[in-house]
């Protein structure tokens, strides 16, 4: 049957990204990346591709600021689909994705989201779970529907707030479980996908 076949999407830097390929490399999940996309031309996350040997496309969103142009996710469902692409990972890929993706791809897109859903979905969800006065928050990985981090719970990890906290020191814990967490859940997908 082969390994799992991935396709990932960023934004950023791609630390997640590097986490889920360096599991892959070292033969701790058993998943062939095939793809990897961002919306932002120069982002790190298309030289860890580059880094890791996997080919990765820089696909230009259009003209909207939270969301892929129509013309560009139908162009993302085409890329994908020609790699012959199993599971989607979103890996800081800070757009919502629409129809066309969720369609194509029923129940096999997953995100990462830095709270512990669905508490704070959006953005900076560690800042909210600060403000909030939180004395636990941490990271979620769910499936991913039409709305905003609302889509049905996989796995969950739990990382304290510390009284002494800063939204930098609790976000580079919250990270720090992200990229254990995350590897892990996609190596669970493919070993329930080999046992089939």
């Amino acid at each position: 049957m082969g390994a799992l076949r991935l396709g990932i999407l960023g934004s950023g830097k791609g630390s997640n990204c590097r986490a889920i390929l360096e599991r892959i490399h070292d033969g701790a999940v058993a998943a062939e990346p095939r793809i990897i996309v961002s919306d932002m031309a120069g982002a790190g996350i298309l030289a860890i591709a580059d880094e890791f040997g996997v080919g990765s496309v820089y696909l230009p969103p259009g003209n909207f600021r939270t969301r892929l142009s129509p013309e560009a996710e139908m162009e993302l469902v085409r890329m994908l689909r020609d790699a012959h692409v199993e599971l989607v990972v979103l890996a800081g890929f800070m757009r919502v994705l629409k129809a066309p993706m969720l369609e194509a791809f029923p129940h096999r897109i997953i995100n990462l989201h830095p709270s512990r859903l669905p508490k704070f979905p959006g953005l900076e969800a560690w800042k909210q779970a600060l403000a909030a006065g939180e004395q636990v928050t941490g990271c979620t990985v769910h499936y991913v529907d039409a709305g905003v981090d609302s889509g049905e719970i996989i796995a969950q990890r739990e990382v304290p707030v510390l009284p002494n906290d800063t939204p930098e020191t609790l976000h580079a814990r919250i990270q720090e479980q992200e990229r254990q967490l995350y590897p892990e859940v996609i190596r669970r997908f493919a070993a329930e996908r080999s046992a089939k």
